[in-house]
């Protein structure tokens, strides 16, 4: 899978990939102070494109924005349509959408960003099913991290902030070292809080369990499986649960717009289930795939349509 595209969106004009350069003292590729969003668009039944919740996903990166004090000097409109034309300028009828706004280069070069510039950037790349297809079905492997979950007063949990990921990538990069395909974070009270970069779901009896939106980012992925299990009569509770109890769910599934829904074989070595995709992992997938590809006209309103 390459990255590589024609163009990258930057401070409101359409760029040649190449082109898209950033002084090597830009803030916050020093101190991490930029917020970002992953979107993705799928190509629709009817033979167009939309992007999956367009305008929930630029909301979300202008309260990341608002928790740093960073004005964005673009409207939420201008955001949503910039996506897209990135992708109408890239000949992309699918794929994955980058915005990210960031602290540039200044006068200001210690901790404090002082005056210096908020930059907007858009990328967009092709990108398939983020642990792998066969992980869609198979489910996946994963570990308990040695690393924490980030406290609710030592790191705004509820931004999508780029410093916060150091925890994730730590914690991603020490599970596949130990051979599993993602790790599983506790919060600082030992509770299940999330992946390093999805949220968590398990079925117990019959209940799907997903935790409280304490420590954990507030996913649109979640809140969309969310509303589909309720409408397909399944119980859904949003409740603190251990790692011991996620031991024994009869499912267990990541969530979040990379991810998607994938299910969890296995934690710590620990069978789940019959160890593949449970019967509500399979519908709860059969429902928001027909979602995102416009195949279920009442969810209509979560798509953006746009044409090449």
């Amino acid at each position: 899978m390459g990255l590589r595209t024609d163009f990258i969106w930057m401070d409101g004009t359409l760029v040649p990939w190449d082109q898209a350069n950033v002084h090597v003292l830009t803030h916050a590729l020093h101190y991490g102070f930029s917020v970002f969003e992953g979107i993705r668009a799928y190509e629709t039944a009817d033979g167009k494109s939309a992007v999956f919740r367009l305008h929930e996903h630029v909301d979300r990166l202008f309260g990341s924005a608002k928790v740093l004090d960073m004005v964005i000097a673009h409207t939420r409109d201008e955001i949503a349509k910039a996506c897209v034309d990135t992708l109408v300028a890239n000949k992309m009828p699918a794929g994955y959408i980058r915005p990210i706004a960031f602290v540039g280069s200044g006068e200001s070069m210690g901790v404090n960003p002082g005056k210096n510039p908020i930059r907007m950037a858009i990328a967009t790349w092709p990108w398939g099913a983020y642990l792998g297809a066969e992980a869609l079905e198979k489910g996946i492997r994963i570990c308990t991290s040695s690393y924490t979950r980030h406290h609710v007063n030592v790191m705004m949990t509820k931004a999508k902030v780029a410093g916060n990921y150091v925890n994730s990538v730590l914690a991603k990069t020490e599970a596949l070292a130990d051979g599993y395909d993602e790790a599983l974070m506790l919060d600082p009270s030992g509770y299940v809080a999330e992946g390093t970069g999805e949220n968590v779901f398990i079925v117990r009896n019959g209940v799907i369990k997903t935790p409280p939106l304490t420590s954990i980012l507030a996913g649109i992925t979640r809140d969309s499986l969310i509303i589909l299990a309720r409408e397909l009569g399944y119980e859904v509770v949003e409740q603190l649960f251990t790692r011991d109890e996620l031991y024994m769910a009869d499912e267990a599934f990541f969530s979040g717009t990379a991810a998607e829904l994938t299910p969890i074989r296995e934690v710590d070595r620990r069978v789940i289930g019959q160890g593949h995709a449970g019967p509500v992992a399979k519908a709860l997938q059969a429902a928001f795939f027909k979602v995102v590809k416009g195949e279920n006209p009442a969810y209509s309103r979560w798509l953006y349509p746009f044409s090449l």
